[in-house]
């Protein structure tokens, strides 16, 4: 496989997977896959390759304490 496959959107607004792409994936009939829109274009992937990428970027972040950071900047910039 290339890494690169042209489709072509139908008139019902649906696009074929190649057969090359589906079985090097182990895609089947049944496969849910996440279609997740970006700045430069869109990602298809398989539900969970998904949410291990968001798990992955939140690794070792701590939302709360971001979340904190960001409420204790704020309050400072009202006191001046």
């Amino acid at each position: 496989m290339s890494g690169t496959q042209s489709v072509v959107v139908g008139d019902k607004g649906r696009i074929v997977v190649p057969a090359e792409v589906r079985a090097a994936r182990n895609w089947t009939a049944g496969t849910v896959l996440v279609l997740v829109e970006t700045p430069d274009g869109l990602l298809l992937t398989e539900r969970g390759s998904a949410l291990r990428m968001v798990r992955e970027r939140l690794r070792g972040r701590s939302l709360v304490d971001e979340l904190e950071g960001e409420r204790r900047d704020a309050a400072r910039a009202e006191e001046r």
